[in-house]
């Protein structure tokens, strides 16, 4: 216990987020067992070091682990948790939590055993956790995503902005670009952010490029298939299809994908939603079709233009980059459907057409 003590007294004093995510202020910390979901690259691990500082500086009952490290197979998640807690610990912060077999199990019996016991974990998107049998009803679930553009512009320029609501912005869009513009001149950093500001480990990563390719084969190569029971014969279907999206106008045709990939329909709509669930795809569905399970989609974009940047390189299209961009900011903040008049519609009210740089784009529903 105390090797662990001292790595993680390491780990603070180097791992200094130099980025404050929002999250921290949202996060109920009453709650006795809390995960938090991301996606690879969003800085989970960075997400608990700084949970840690912000509500448990300098307390000795408090301990971040990385569930990789080799003592749990042969201690086990649960009997490790009995010690910490007779040694008097009371909050325990366990990073990718799902690398470790029987996970949600053994945190139940945690859970049920240690009732003055809190445990923060960290854990991949693809998995489900609020209908999980063992902890639905006990869990208190967060979504880390990564940085917005407004994040982003923070992290750059040592600004503040304050945050906004999509009707919000509509409505005072002149007034809140004019401060805007009073501090920074965001077009400048736009570009960047469209390349590589999403994912905040690129204050470390000097490829960026090569780092989101990485990560996308991971996700393709070993959390897909392993969280889906996908063969790995079938691995290459999987990077054709996100291939064909990422070259794509967001439009789908099943029957079109279904020949040029090889597997059929039903197929492709698994592993869709696979990619969806990962983070690699987003599936825009219409108003009247909110229960997403297993249905065609009827927009499908990459999840991020960082992503559709690193897939596509030089032969991106910039009308995909502008509308993924688009998704990706409003996707976690509001309630974003396919629109069959215009491009989008957001929380059920604004239609929103989406254009080239120099083209007026419109909205309707709110003044523009």
């Amino acid at each position: 216990m105390e090797s662990l003590r001292n790595t993680y007294d390491i780990l603070l004093k180097e791992r200094v987020s130099t980025i404050r995510r929002g999250l921290l202020d949202t996060i109920d910390t009453r709650a006795r067992l809390i995960a938090i979901k991301g996606s690879r690259g969003v800085g989970k691990t960075n997400f608990l070091l700084d949970f840690a500082r912000e509500y448990h500086a300098g307390d000795p009952d408090c301990l971040y682990v990385n569930i990789n490290n080799l003592f749990f197979a042969t201690e086990g998640l649960f009997h490790f948790a009995e010690r910490f807690h007779k040694l008097g610990g009371k909050t325990l912060l366990l990073d990718q939590a799902h690398k470790y077999p029987g996970w949600d199990k053994e945190l139940r019996e945690v859970y049920d055993a240690f009732p003055d016991l809190q445990v923060v974990f960290t854990i991949s998107s693809i998995l489900r956790v609020k209908s999980n049998r063992y902890l639905q009803g006990v869990v208190t679930m967060y979504n880390l995503g990564g940085l917005s553009f407004r994040e982003f512009l923070e992290l750059e320029t040592g600004e503040k902005f304050p945050v906004f609501s999509f009707r919000e912005i509509v409505e005072r869009h002149e007034e809140i670009a004019a401060e805007v513009v009073r501090k920074v001149r965001p077009l400048a950093h736009f570009d960047n952010y469209l390349r590589y500001g999403f994912y905040p480990i690129y204050l470390e990563e000097k490829s960026h490029i090569d780092y989101l390719l990485k990560n996308i084969n991971l996700t393709l190569e070993f959390d897909i298939p392993y969280n889906n029971q996908i063969e790995l014969k079938y691995l290459t279907k999987l990077k054709q299809l996100l291939y064909a999206v990422a070259k794509g106008n967001g439009n789908i045709n099943i029957s079109r994908l279904s020949g040029e990939v090889g597997v059929s329909r039903a197929t492709i709509l698994n592993y869709l939603h696979y990619m969806k669930n990962a983070r690699l795809l987003t599936l825009l569905f219409d108003r009247e079709s909110d229960d997403e399970n297993g249905l065609k989609p009827n927009l499908v974009y990459m999840h991020n233009p960082n992503l559709l940047c690193a897939v596509c390189l030089d032969e991106v299209d910039g009308m995909m980059v502008r509308k993924t961009f688009f998704v990706s900011q409003l996707c976690p903040v509001a309630k974003l459907h396919y629109s069959e008049g215009e491009d989008f519609l957001v929380d059920g009210t604004y239609d929103v057409s989406v254009r080239a740089e120099g083209d007026r784009g419109r909205i309707k529903g709110g003044r523009w």
